[in-house]
């Protein structure tokens, strides 16, 4: 204790240069603890937003190249374990080793590079670091030291930890999917009143999608084709999808951009209709692919949270449905692929809170419209 009973905190140069590092690239990069069962005196980090999707931090002291090789195997495999539940291709790895013996040949592998930091002055000469982190140094700077270094860095990470961890509360919170049963309802008035009234022939043949009549003028068949549907089945096994899914999309992106995706789906998907079949179709199914898609590029975004969900659940429901449409009749499967491809694309466009850039909105935007634009030349143009 100091004079006037303030206690003096002695951090050592290793210990100091992980709580630098930590703050760096928890607060300056954004990138979340991993809690790993079985890892002693080793941090990992991830971000899958950056260029190395994980950053380890090795303080444990190596001392031969046996041992170096044995902590590569080990990563290798948590990092293949971090691939699938990420539903990553590439996971590149950064390893900062603090404490090598004089002896470990420092190497670098496939998707892994390896560096050796003993001091902060090493951060400075390596060319990883100022190619892919060139703030970093400077980020490292304080003005306070001891208690107060230690006191700073700890509330700074507890902070900006705790304003993600409400961020991601807001997003994952449960709202009323207020919309989702509005679309739902607007689906099955459209299916009983024309049957109670006797007209529900009339109203498929005047309102369902139909390319001839649709590129002759009747250009609003392309939305109202999507609210129809053939029977009683096909409304139930529809508005049940329409309740599941998109009660989950609507509470994960907000009510308008929901019923933008629902609506752009549902007309991508009748334009894929126009394209590829020539008979009649009605059905919400194009839209609800959209959904998915939707659904898919959504939790890519948060794939730490939903990676498992993601992989078991959307996308084996996807292809399931994809091939019950190719296998079986009377099925309009095309409608499917562009209600799916049109949700992706249009979710992109309009982005997913606290993740997307705006160069990617931008992309999405761009990319929607190419798709919008080669899609109507397809339908009234190429095939008229």
């Amino acid at each position: 204790m100091e004079p006037g009973g303030v206690m003096n905190i002695e951090l050592d140069d290793k210990n100091l240069i992980v709580m630098k590092l930590l703050h760096y690239f928890i607060t300056e990069k954004n990138y979340n603890p991993i809690i790993l069962q079985g890892v002693d005196n080793e941090i990992w980090l991830e971000n899958m937003d950056q260029d190395y999707k994980i950053v380890r931090i090795v303080s444990n002291y190596i001392h031969n190249n046996e041992q170096f090789d044995f902590d590569m195997f080990k990563t290798k495999r948590i990092v293949k374990k971090i691939k699938k539940k990420t539903l990553s291709l590439n996971v590149n790895t950064l390893s900062i080793f603090l404490s090598l013996g004089d002896n470990v040949n420092l190497s670098s592998t496939k998707n892994i590079d390896c560096i050796m930091v003993n001091e902060e002055d090493d951060l400075k000469k390596n060319n990883i670091i100022k190619n892919i982190f060139p703030d970093l140094t400077k980020k490292l700077r304080f003005s306070e030291e001891g208690i107060q270094l230690f006191v700073k860095i700890t509330n700074d990470i507890n902070n900006h930890n705790k304003t993600d961890a409400e961020k991601v509360n807001e997003v994952f919170k449960i709202k009323k999917p207020y919309i989702t049963y509005f679309l739902v309802a607007i689906n099955i008035i459209f299916y009983f009143i024309p049957l109670i009234t006797n007209s529900f022939d009339q109203v498929i043949n005047n309102f369902c999608i139909y390319a001839p009549y649709i590129r002759n003028g009747e250009i609003y068949r392309l939305f109202t084709g999507i609210f129809l549907h053939a029977n009683i089945l096909h409304l139930a096994c529809n508005c049940y999808a329409l309740y599941l899914l998109g009660m989950q999309l609507e509470s994960f992106v907000g009510k308008v951009k929901y019923l933008i995706i629902y609506l752009f789906s549902g007309l991508t998907g009748a334009l894929f209709s126009m394209i590829f079949t020539n008979g009649a179709s009605v059905g919400a199914s194009g839209a609800i692919f959209g959904i998915m898609g939707a659904l898919v590029y959504f939790g890519y975004h948060y794939r730490v949270y939903l990676g498992n969900v993601i992989k078991t659940q959307i996308i084996p429901i996807i292809i399931l449905n994809l091939a019950i449409g190719f296998l079986s009749s009377g099925i309009d499967n095309f409608a499917h692929i562009g209600g799916l491809i049109g949700g992706a694309l249009i979710t992109m466009g309009l982005g997913i809170k606290y993740k997307s850039s705006n160069s990617e909105r931008i992309n999405g935007f761009v990319l929607t419209l190419i798709f919008l634009v080669f899609t109507i030349y397809m339908a009234f143009i190429y095939q008229a």
